[in-house]
């Protein structure tokens, strides 16, 4: 199957002549074994099912109870840890990403660790530092997964802030950050001199205890900065909540002075921004021409969200304005309109402005893919996309025939590391995983051909 495979992406190039839309039917499937399909078609009708997310922790604890961890480890590894994940050792993950990579996909692999808001008890500086060593490794994986890595730096891997950083210090700076507005104390450029110097930094609004943990995180995200430019794999930062995303924001710009320049052949750091988000086409139209003003590289993943409930009842606990679109109409309008202003940034800035458009959304990726064939930006130039992994394969594996850069988000690890962790993504993605009846209307009638016998 994979000489197939590789034939059929070896023909695969840009499109020639007119622009034509891909085709995202059950011919792609054709690329996968039966069994994948018949597991894809499973893991999705279950996740579609509200009260197994809503209940998954629980059903979880109650599974081990009932059948022995064993037993209970097995039936998660034949499933849903099997759909979504690509394993724990460091060999399941390169057969994965061979897998992928026989396709024509990449990887772009995430460490399945953060602090939960909610239930982030005081944690201690030795939590962060182990998890800035698991950050550490997963730049050498990503690194050593792809070989050598090309000119243009196409190895990429998720950065989760809250794994290095306390959501406690992110709500205090957002805090200080909306009240002060811009600010010399809170600047990005004085954040980023005490990254590169290492010297004391002393915020005057924060505590002695704050002001030593900042210090902290400040140079284990350095840290993780300079070895991912060190081993070529780009950082993309993932966004969170709006009650700690100005921080975030914050420090993703320190970082940005110093690997987005020019010097740097960057950017190495790129920014998530949620089109769910009522401000998130303003204040990306702001980034991006900071960044231009300040001749730094601009890397830009653009989601349309996946907090939207949690949201919603933060601001109506709080009695505040709720932040999100009122509706996915809305937010599909926020999408394309920051789709277009990003390719537009694409196609000024060339190399300097970099995109990955994360969506399972048919019509954005149409969008997309056509207003860069218009604009005269090559396939595999400075734009790629990108899907989780064990969804929406229609799209991904049409897009790599294509020959467009197509990236799989892989989480990896222990069970015990990994399923809270697809639990909470699950959770957080109810409207991804009950839209995707087209995708499983397609595994079920490719299913059905292959019992048919038919070619």
């Amino acid at each position: 199957m994979l000489q197939t495979c590789r034939a059929l992406c070896s023909q695969a190039g840009p499109p020639a002549g007119s622009w034509q839309p891909l085709c995202f039917d059950r011919g792609s499937f054709r690329l996968k074994g039966t069994a994948e399909l018949m597991r894809a078609l499973l893991v999705l009708r279950l996740c579609a099912w509200p009260p197994l997310v809503t209940h998954g922790l629980a059903l979880q604890a109650w599974s081990q109870r009932l059948l022995g961890s064993r037993l209970s480890g097995a039936l998660l590894r034949a499933s849903i840890y099997g759909q979504f994940v690509a394993g724990e050792t460091r060999e399941e993950v390169r057969d994965c990403v061979r897998q992928l990579q026989a396709l024509g996909l990449r990887p772009l692999l995430a460490v399945p660790i953060e602090e939960e808001p909610d239930l982030a008890a005081k944690t201690s500086e030795a939590w962060y530092e182990d998890n800035l060593n698991a950050m550490l490794r997963c730049v050498d994986l990503s690194r050593d997964l792809v070989g050598t890595p090309g000119p243009s730096g196409n190895t990429v891997m998720q950065l989760k802030m809250t794994a290095l950083t306390s959501t406690r210090l992110c709500k205090a700076l957002t805090s200080w950050i909306r009240r002060l507005g811009a600010c010399p104390e809170l600047s990005p450029e004085r954040l980023a001199e005490a990254m590169d110097s290492g010297q004391k930094l002393q915020i005057s609004y924060l505590n002695t205890e704050q002001n030593q943990h900042l210090q902290a995180s400040l140079s284990r995200l350095h840290r993780v900065a300079q070895h991912a430019r060190n081993q070529q794999v780009r950082l993309l930062v993932d966004a969170e909540y709006t009650f700690i995303n100005p921080a975030l924001f914050l420090l993703v710009a320190a970082l940005a002075q110093h690997w987005n320049s020019p010097a740097e052949g960057g950017p190495w750091v790129w920014t998530t921004y949620q089109a769910y988000l009522k401000d998130t086409h303003e204040q990306l139209a702001q980034d991006a021409e900071a960044a231009h003003r300040a001749g730094l590289a601009f890397g830009v993943k653009l989601v349309r969200g996946a907090y939207l409930d949690k949201e919603r009842a933060v601001s109506q606990l709080q009695g505040s304005e709720d932040p999100t679109q009122p509706n996915y109409e809305a937010t599909s309008q926020s999408y394309n309109r920051c789709l277009e202003l990003m390719l537009n940034q694409v196609s000024r800035r060339g190399s300097m402005c970099h995109l990955m458009v994360a969506s399972h959304n048919e019509e954005s990726i149409h969008q997309a893919t056509k207003r860069m064939w218009q604009l005269g930006i090559p396939v595999d130039g400075p734009v790629c996309f990108g899907q989780l992994l064990g969804m929406c394969d229609h799209v991904s594996l049409a897009l790599g025939q294509a020959g467009y850069m197509v990236y799989k988000s892989i989480p990896y690890g222990s069970l015990t590391e990994v399923i809270p962790y697809l639990i909470r993504r699950a959770q957080e993605n109810r409207s991804v995983l009950q839209g995707a009846r087209r995708e499983q209307a397609l595994l079920s009638q490719e299913l059905w051909r292959r019992l048919q016998g038919k070619a």
